[in-house]
């Protein structure tokens, strides 16, 4: 199983972007599936995170800014990213909880992407 996160880039502060990230592979079925975040110097913090039953969780710094989605059948995630802050700038990372068959269950992470807030 492979997930590869795309989406990332430089963007003024106040603008938009849309993190995809999209699962392959041996995949039965996903559960959670969510997003975290590493800036330069600081500890990783989850950002979002989405469970199969469409339950949410956010980090307090983006709610209402951020919105986690998910595509079951492209076995894709997305984070939508809205009124972007500097304090946003970091690597993000996506996640998925994955069965590969009835019994087997592990998490697997994409390869991050580099979101830049700046002017």
């Amino acid at each position: 199983v492979q997930l590869q996160a795309s989406g990332g880039g430089l963007v003024q502060p106040g603008g938009s972007l849309r993190l995809s990230c999209a699962a392959s592979g041996s995949i039965f079925s996903i559960d959670a599936v969510g997003w975290y975040r590493q800036a330069p110097g600081k500890q990783r913090e989850l950002v979002a995170a989405l469970t199969s039953g469409g339950s949410t969780n956010y980090a307090d710094s983006v709610k209402g800014r951020f919105t986690i989605s998910r595509d079951n059948a492209k076995n894709t995630v997305y984070l939508q990213m809205n009124s972007l802050k500097p304090d946003d700038t970091a690597v993000y990372h996506c996640y998925a909880d994955v069965y590969t068959d009835t019994w087997t269950r592990r998490d697997y992470w994409g390869q991050g992407t580099l979101v830049t807030v700046s002017s």
